[in-house]
């Protein structure tokens, strides 16, 4: 059967002094340490296709941090970015909000933390998971069309997102539970979580850090 590779990546640092959680609000950019972060995640992308990974499909979240990140690695491997609304950031209750903790000590958003499992405040995990997977394998048939029949070299797709639909589309790949500690997250800027697939079913995940030497003192405020 077919194989291929899904790179899910999440986007840079963005620039928000005032720590909100911008969620899918417009014009939030990169800040000058998230642009590093893209031409490095590009870079690293450029040497896996030097050493033969035929990387042949650039999809995109439709807001501007996605979009930024993607750029340097249209430019690095030649490819048109597609956008694909399916792997947005999530919904969330508290989007636009800043000093997220100290609102959760006052009473009137305490119904939104009465189901943390679904969750209650904002887009369910599941839906999450079912739309960015569909998204991935509409990315990764598109691939396989692109690069051919090649059994020595499969069809790769890189998609830039962001870390809460990224974070559950690996733990429904890989069965787990949906509900999670936010703290507990392996997804840090720019990181590539890879699903290696054959035909349409995941085999492995994979995760790597091309960025990890820019991480330390990077603000990190989730978007969802």
């Amino acid at each position: 059967m077919q194989r291929s590779t899904v790179h899910l990546v999440r986007h840079g640092e963005v620039h928000n002094p005032e720590g909100v959680l911008y969620g899918r609000l417009p014009e939030f950019h990169l800040s000058e340490l998230g642009r590093r972060m893209a031409e490095q995640v590009a870079g690293h992308f450029e040497e896996q296709r030097r050493a033969g990974a035929n990387i042949v499909h650039l999809v995109a979240s439709p807001l501007v941090r996605a979009q930024e990140t993607a750029q340097p690695v249209a430019e690095a491997l030649d490819l048109a970015i597609t956008t694909d609304a399916r792997i947005i950031e999530a919904e969330n209750r508290f989007e636009g909000m800043s000093r997220i903790k100290s609102r959760l000590r006052q009473p009137r958003y305490w119904p939104l933390l009465v189901n943390p499992f679904r969750p209650s405040w904002g887009e369910p995990y599941a839906r999450q998971a079912e739309r960015v997977m569909a998204g991935v394998q509409d990315a990764r048939r598109r691939a396989v069309e692109l690069a051919g029949d090649d059994p020595d070299r499969p069809a790769e797709v890189i998609l830039v997102s962001h870390q809460l639909p990224i974070w559950v589309t690996r733990l429904a790949a890989e069965h787990r539970r949906l509900w999670h500690d936010p703290r507990q997250r392996e997804c840090t800027l720019t990181s590539i979580t890879s699903l290696d697939f054959v035909g349409d079913t995941v085999q492995r995940v994979r995760y790597t850090e091309p960025c990890a030497d820019l991480l330390p003192g990077a603000a990190n405020v989730p978007g969802a």
